[in-house]
Formats: structure tokens, sequence, C-alpha cells
């Protein structure tokens, strides 16, 4: 693929039935909590892309039995009962913001020495929270660049061997990412004599905290909350002989949003309404929009209202914002303002989303108000353009979705969603090219 995509433009409302690829979020939780396993774990709706792939590298770096079947989307992982098989090594996370969380966790309570290494996206991203925790346990955590920041150098705390006492206690800020509080109570059976973390933000709770308690309790360690602290008992031992990862929900919603903006129909297969992931919700932002939701047996299709007009709306998208991109793409076709509010955690991920929301749409001439925390997007019809990524992966395939109405939107730098999709321009172009009455390139 080049260096830019121009999108087909539709003419006539889509009718698609897709694939998507296993969660990435729920894929890289199932891979730390096997490594953590007594015993091996065999994963199915395995994610194989760049942040995955980072993963099980940094697994194996570290000493990790692990078999992997890229066609069959499954991949065997030999736990060591909250052990790291080596003592000392070095591990690259790339770009994968859960990898560089979890195993910075994972690597703080150990009892080896390990340096961490990331992209230059991933170094310029906060991790100062997380290794003051670990540093108030017992690591010893050494900046090699910018201090807050990846790369470091890790001396674990050596926790693993304390079965008596009370519970390792922790206060955390989740207010500006939930990734952190995931990483502590993942790596928590390392903690022998149990593990509190006491919520200081006005923030308690949130989707992706939800999907890592759901997950540990089906790995047998449940996690307790009662509105301000997470406890995880002593002596908590994961134990699972298979897992199967759910469809990727966030790759599901472009396609949902293609039906949204075209008055067509998507089917994305084999995800239904017990779906586990926060992003479920942007059905519900359809819903309000104009479209119709319903789950078949094969899996839950979205049709778009008559000409893909849908109506303007606000909204908190706080516990989903991974959608916000989403709804941004869409916002142009409404028949009156969008405004997502409660998203400003959102400019610390691959990029600044809310300013790339507002420059991107801007560029393509429509009208947009950029705000600390969120942003308000008039109608208008977008004009031919390249939608610039900044190596973020949803800002490339959320605005693909402009190209399907209006014409002459080209996408730079495709190839960066090969962090969690990696063929989704491949599949994008073949929908688009067996789609009646498509526009030529």
């Amino acid at each position: 693929m080049g260096t830019h995509f121009l999108v087909k433009n539709i003419k006539e409302p889509i009718d698609w039935t897709v694939e998507v690829p296993g969660s990435k979020s729920m894929t890289n939780r199932a891979l730390l909590l096997a490594a953590l396993s007594d015993g091996t774990v065999e994963l199915s709706g395995v994610l194989f892309s760049d942040d995955s792939r980072h993963f099980l590298s940094c697994l194996t770096a570290l000493g990790f039995a692990v078999e992997c079947d890229e066609e069959k989307k499954c991949a065997a992982v030999c736990g060591c009962g909250g052990k790291i098989p080596k003592k000392q090594a070095v591990i690259n996370v790339g770009s994968a913001g859960t990898a560089a969380r979890f195993l910075t966790a994972l690597l703080g309570f150990s009892d080896g020495v390990y340096t961490i290494d990331a992209s230059e996206q991933m170094k310029k991203r906060p991790m100062r929270e997380l290794f003051s925790l670990l540093a108030a346990a017992g690591a010893k955590i050494t900046c090699l660049e910018e201090e807050g920041h990846l790369p470091v150098r890790v001396r674990g705390a050596g926790c693993g061997a304390a079965a008596e006492g009370k519970p390792a206690e922790f206060s955390l800020d989740i207010s500006a990412s939930t990734q952190f509080l995931s990483a502590l109570l993942l790596i928590s059976p390392m903690i022998r004599q149990g593990l509190a973390v006491r919520i200081t933000s006005e923030k308690k709770d949130g989707s992706y905290i939800r999907i890592t308690r759901n997950m540990m309790r089906e790995f047998g360690v449940p996690v307790s909350f009662d509105g301000e602290c997470y406890r995880v008992e002593r002596g908590a031992v994961y134990r699972k002989k298979s897992y199967a990862v759910e469809p990727d929900m966030s790759a599901a919603c472009y396609f949902y949003g293609a039906a949204a903006i075209t008055g067509g129909t998507a089917l994305v297969r084999q995800v239904h309404p017990d779906n586990t992931q926060g992003d479920r919700k942007f059905l519900a932002v359809l819903a309000q929009m104009g479209c119709e939701v319903r789950d078949t047996a094969d899996g839950i299709a979205v049709r778009g209202p008559a000409r893909g007009k849908l109506r303007g709306i606000s909204l908190d998208m706080n516990d989903f914002s991974d959608q916000a991109l989403t709804l941004a793409a869409l916002a142009p076709f409404a028949d009156g303002p969008v405004h997502i509010a409660n998203i400003g955690h959102i400019r610390g991920q691959e990029c600044d989303r809310i300013h790339a929301i507002a420059a991107e749409l801007s560029r393509a001439g429509i009208r947009v108000d950029e705000e600390p925390d969120g942003v308000t997007i008039y109608p208008g019809w977008p004009q031919s353009c390249v939608i610039e990524t900044y190596g973020d992966h949803r800002v490339a395939m959320a605005f693909s979705l402009l190209g399907l109405r209006a014409e002459g939107i080209s996408i730079a730098d495709p190839g960066c969603c090969a962090k969690t999709f990696e063929n989704y321009f491949e599949l994008l172009d073949a929908l688009c090219g067996r789609q009646a009455g498509c526009a030529e390139e």
C-alpha cells in the first residue's frame, strides 16, 4: 500500500457483511493473564497486529514459552504461576500502550532487572504515575531518557515472596488513564499478601476496568469494588485452560458508521449484545441518531436512516472515547451540531485526538469548535483533501468514513493501521469495489 489511500466514493446504500479481528484490549490482557497463570493457556480469536506482536515478543524475551498460529488466530502461553523465567532481559513494547503499562507493572513486582524500550510515539506517553506506584512498592525505576517516560531500567520489588502481612495498598487517580489501574489489578497474583487500590479521582470506574475485572474473574481471580477501593484477596492464582477473545467492537464500529452515513446496512459477524467491550455503547448512539440496530444469528446489524441523514446529538463519551473519532467522522452528515464532551484524556493517546478531530475536519472544510475537554462539529459537506493521521490508527480508520460520502478524500500513512487492524484498508477497498455504483479512483 502506498503513502496515501484514496477512499472510493459510495453512490448507493451499502450492504456489507464483515468479520473483524479480535479485540486488541482483550488480546493483550489475555496474554498477560496466561503468562501469570499456573500452566498452559490456549487462546483463540487472538488479534495479530503490531501491538500484540510486540506483546508476544516481550513475553518470549522474558523466557515464557509461546506458540502461535496466526492463520488460525490462536496462541498458547505456558504460564509460570506469577514468576518470570528470565531474571534479566531487554524488551521493546513498540507503540503498544497496554503492553507498556501492563509489562512495566509485571516487571516492577518481579525479582529481576529489566530494560524496557519503546517507539518514539510511546516514549511521549505518560508513565510517571505508574513509575511512582512501583517505586513506592520497592521497585527501582531508572529513566534512561526523559523523566516519567520510557525507556527505563526496572529492578523489581520482588514482592511475590511476601505471603504474609497486610495487603499492599495504593492510591491512584484514574482520570487521565485507567490502564495503570488495570495493570495493577492484572499482576495482583504476584502480590501474595493481596492488593487494595483506593481511587482518589472523581472517576472511579470505566469500561476497560470492567473488561479487566471480567477477564480476571474468568481466570479465577475476582476483584471486589465498593465504589472507592478495588481489592484482590491474598493467595490469588490464575487457572484457565482456554480462553476465547471477543471480536473487536472498536473495529466493528467503523463498518457500522459506514452504514449510518450511507443509509445502508452493515452486519459484523460474531458481534452480539453480550459483547463485554465498552464501545458497544456506540450502538446506542447510532440508534439515537436514527439508525436501526438489531441482533441476528450471525451478528449485530446496523441500518442507517434514509440517505444517511443522521440526527445531531450531544453526549458524554468518557467511557467509550475510542469512538469519539468515529462519531466525529459521521458528524458532518448530521442535521444539527454534534457535541462530544468529557474526552480530555484522549489528548494524551497516540496523538492529541481532540486536536486531530478539529484539524482534519477543518482541513475538509467542516466547522469545528475545539474545546479543552471536547469538541463541537457542525453540519457541512466535506471537501476533497488529504487527511493527516499522525501515526494514529484510529484517526486513519475513522476519517476514511468521510470518503464514502464525499469525493476526493485520501488518507495519509494508511499503514499505521497495522497497530490493530492491519488489513483494514484492503478490506475497505474490496468492500467498496464490490459495491454497485461506487465511483472509480
